[in-house]
């Protein structure tokens, strides 16, 4: 069978691709952001938020400290690559959300399995007349170009054929015809190129969509749709040592921390049930790509959790950012 021997989640903001005196760009977004999302489900424009904190995170938007965390992150991302090496994976399950980069408003489908033999990548923000901070965004997404990475066809057809046998109505896509028009984004380049490290692993994309209503799945569901690909990889005949990776997350694009404590604390106790009762009020906008987590976090349940690394990243003096977090499953005797 295939076994699912390492997991892992991470955000994938921009950030994590620019230098930290790079980040003025995404605060720059957010001041123009007209439906900044909170976690009660109001969407506010950033003067009616700084209406309503006032400077309360000035301090912590400072460059110093945007240095630092700059720093925190790409020491976790480090951690996080150095262990994906050590586990060895035969395949990668990348579990992201498509952001209009392969599917759109004319097919959008809740939950996806791509079953191709060739992932290509799509080039958006490969063009010369783009700011050099998007190019630069651009390589560290592999959305400079078309690039091509190897899909793992036979498995996915095992899992789609096993989610199917358990009641998970998936939609699937075997191919890419035209990356100019549609082909994978940010959440499933970002994984390869910031943790694979040159090397060439089969990956197994899984897309959710938790931005686009009205078809957004529950935390429930994401959690149920997660046991079930476990199930599904493991009665899977192929002799495969298996990674699933959650990318994306977690609160944003205003910080909300208790929120992703929350989240984080409740991975770390293998707390199932508090995962599948988060409110959808608090996953709008980016802040929804936590279900990506919920649903690894479903996976992966026969692991624990062995650390995790967050750090709330504020970009402006209202509280606009990302909260940044990474972490592993793993069995702790590996240690």
């Amino acid at each position: 069978m295939a076994r699912i021997v390492f997991g892992a989640g991470t955000s994938h903001t921009p950030m994590l691709t620019l230098p930290a005196d790079e980040w003025i760009h995404r605060a720059a977004a957010d001041l123009a952001n007209p439906e900044l999302n909170l976690s009660d489900g109001r969407r506010v424009t950033y003067a009616e938020l700084s209406s309503e904190v006032g400077d309360r995170y000035g301090e912590a938007a400072t460059a110093q400290v945007l240095q630092a965390k700059a720093q925190a992150c790409q020491a976790a991302l480090d951690r996080l690559a150095d262990e994906l090496e050590a586990a060895a994976p035969d395949v990668v399950v990348i579990v992201g959300d498509d952001q209009q980069e392969l599917f759109g408003p004319d097919n959008q489908p809740a939950f996806a399995v791509f079953f191709g033999e060739e992932v290509v990548t799509s080039n958006r923000f490969g063009a010369e007349e783009l700011p050099e901070w998007m190019r630069t965004m651009g390589r560290g997404y592999m959305m400079d170009e078309a690039h091509t990475l190897p899909g793992a066809r036979s498995l996915a057809l095992d899992v789609i054929q096993g989610l199917l046998d358990r009641d998970v109505d998936v939609a699937v896509c075997g191919l890419v015809p035209d990356p100019a028009k549609a082909a994978f984004g940010h959440a499933y380049g970002f994984v390869v190129q910031r943790l694979f490290r040159g090397r060439t692993i089969p990956l197994l994309p899984v897309l959710l969509n938790t931005y686009y209503p009205p078809n957004v799945p529950s935390a429930a569901r994401c959690h149920d749709i997660g046991r079930a690909l476990r199930a599904a990889l493991e009665a899977s005949r192929a002799d495969l040592r298996v990674a699933v990776i959650a990318s994306g997350g977690l609160s944003h694009f205003v910080v909300d921390e208790a929120l992703d404590r929350q989240v984080l604390d409740a991975l770390a106790r293998g707390a199932g049930d508090e995962l599948r009762t988060i409110p959808r009020d608090a996953l709008n906008s980016g802040s929804s790509e936590i279900l990506n987590w919920v649903l690894t976090a479903g996976a992966v349940e026969h692991l624990p959790l062995a650390w995790s690394e967050y750090q709330p990243i504020y970009r402006t003096a209202a509280g606009t950012g990302v909260g940044v977090a990474v972490a592993v499953w793993r069995d702790k005797s590996d240690d």
